[in-house]
């Protein structure tokens, strides 16, 4: 009997043990550094030759390790591999199934400061976020696995007027799955999707994200180390044109769950509609497609609260999560000192490598993102006024480092409230009064994560009804979900609407069977 799930907690990096422990861990990740990653087909490691280089956003000319692209090829070995590892996988009971997870659970818990360190070095987490990542990785694995064995349990039925009948229904899996992370939280949500796949008893092709394939690669490294039996889960990192999409389109992948953007998500929706020849099912999508998230304060909030709470939410990783604040609507009244708080704060963050513990902010993920916020930036200086920020910062290894950003003054309907920026770029937008505030926040086509800031019990409870996100936040911030605390996925344009670490998130990779037998 398992003990009820309960959240990994953070490390305390405080501690001089702990702090010493993750420098430890870094160094021991720093001479890693130059290895090559193959492709991993039905547990054979296969190498193509075409080799992605992983670098670090804090010093773009270090390389961390060079990952074997796949081919088109590939795709149709990995899922044929899968559809062979499939139906022994798929028989084994929950309980077996719940066990490589919990074994991978500890197996990460013992190397947390390595896995850590790897998202230091790859994509420019801080100390903090980099713990948090791996310890939702590790909330997955608890939490699924105690899943599957509830959803394997009896489940009651209304019993048959016929006394001779005896009725059951049943989950069984889908089959095979391609399972498409993004860089952002390239642990949790690569082990989440992938996680909940297999202890439902499919097997996966999983595509990592290019701007993470060496940490993808370092998890299925622990897969194997806890012996996850051949082609349960193959590893094919490469373009999305030349692994994605004919992951998608392949007539023998029977679901795709993807975390990115809504145009990529959009894409994927639409190939994965089309019925290809030899296909028997209607693909099944799972998307996770980011925001345009906001907080909302009142002219009754507690001011400091909030702007602790829009600091932390919107320059976090540097405002590369979906659930990141990119928009603040605050009521008139306290517009102006609202501001001054945040701008107070947001000037006191101390950006730079995230190798060293006392920068709170690093680089954004890679050249792209750097013009990009440049660009959203130059965009800004037209649609409001610059506050804080603004810049790119040079350093000596040409990071991909900005400086926080503040644009006041910004319209409702402008390209800086409306785009998904995803990075450390935050508008302000003064609304008139509660009732206009409101009207901006579920102004836009996505519908993630949202918060209000208000002493007033009713404006609350008129929240809880009407403002449109699947993740809502009162009085806190709108970042940091924890398994089983916060099921977190979005409306609208922020996905179909699932709940990842949720109690009905492993339906969505089930389907029910009922079966009745006369006597």
């Amino acid at each position: 009997m398992q003990a009820a799930f309960k959240n990994e907690p953070f490390t305390n990096f405080s501690d001089p043990k702990n702090s010493q422990s993750m420098r430890d861990a870094l160094a021991k990740v720093r001479s890693e550094f130059g290895r090559k990653y193959a492709c991993v087909i039905g547990g054979k490691r296969v190498e193509s030759g075409d080799l992605l280089e992983s670098r670090d956003p804090s010093s773009p000319a270090t390389v961390l390790g060079y990952v074997h692209r796949a081919t088109e090829a590939m795709v149709g070995d990995a899922i044929d591999a899968a559809w062979k590892a499939f139906p022994a996988w798929s028989r084994k009971t929950a309980e077996e199934r719940a066990r490589y997870l919990f074994a991978l659970g500890a197996l990460l818990r013992r190397r947390k400061h390595e896995m850590s360190a790897w998202l230091v070095y790859e994509v420019g987490k801080s100390w903090a976020e980099a713990d948090g990542d791996v310890a939702e990785t590790i909330d997955f694995c608890e939490f699924y696995a105690r899943e599957a064995v509830r959803y394997a349990a009896f489940h009651p039925l209304t019993p048959s007027p016929t006394a001779d009948e005896h009725n059951e229904v049943f989950y069984i899996p889908l089959g095979v799955g391609a399972v498409i992370p993004p860089w952002n939280f390239p642990a949790a949500i690569l082990g989440g999707m992938t996680l909940a796949s297999i202890v439902s008893g499919n097997t996966v092709v999983l595509k990592p994200s290019s701007d993470s394939p060496v940490i993808a690669a370092k998890l299925c490294e622990l897969l194997e180390e806890v012996s996850l039996p051949p082609g349960v889960v193959s590893f094919l990192p490469g373009s999305g044109g030349k692994v994605g999409d004919p992951l998608v389109l392949h007539p023998k992948t029977r679901y795709v769950a993807f975390t990115g953007s809504m145009e990529i998500g959009l894409r994927i929706n639409e190939l994965a509609a089309k019925k290809t020849p030899g296909q028997v099912w209607l693909k099944r999508v799972v998307l996770e497609m980011g925001g345009k998230d906001c907080i909302v304060v009142d002219a009754t909030a507690d001011l400091e609260s909030a702007a602790d709470g829009i600091v932390a939410a919107a320059f976090g990783f540097s405002g590369q999560k979906c659930s990141a604040c990119s928009r603040v609507i605050a009521e008139a009244p306290i517009y102006d000192r609202l501001l001054e708080l945040v701008v107070e704060r947001t000037k006191k963050i101390k950006v730079g490598p995230v190798e060293d513990f006392s920068n709170f902010m690093g680089p954004v993920v890679n050249k792209t993102q750097y013009d990009s916020m440049l660009e959203y930036i130059e965009i800004g200086k037209k649609e409001g006024r610059i506050v804080a920020g603004g810049r790119a910062i040079p350093t000596k290894e040409k990071g991909y480092f900005i400086e926080p950003t503040i644009v006041a003054d910004v319209a409702a309907n402008s390209r800086i409230a409306q785009e998904e920026i995803f990075g450390p770029v935050l508008g302000f937008i003064k609304a008139a009064d509660f009732e206009e505030a409101m009207a901006i926040a579920n102004g836009t086509q996505y519908g993630l994560t949202g918060s209000l800031y208000s002493r007033e019990r009713m404006r609350l409870e008129r929240a809880r009804r009407e403002f449109h996100v699947g993740n809502l936040y009162l009085n806190r911030r709108c970042t940091g979900a924890l398994v089983d605390v916060h099921p977190f996925g979005g409306f609208n344009m922020s996905g179909t609407d699932s709940k990842g670490g949720g109690r009905d998130y492993l339906l969505l990779f089930t389907q029910a069977k009922s079966v009745a037998e006369k006597f």
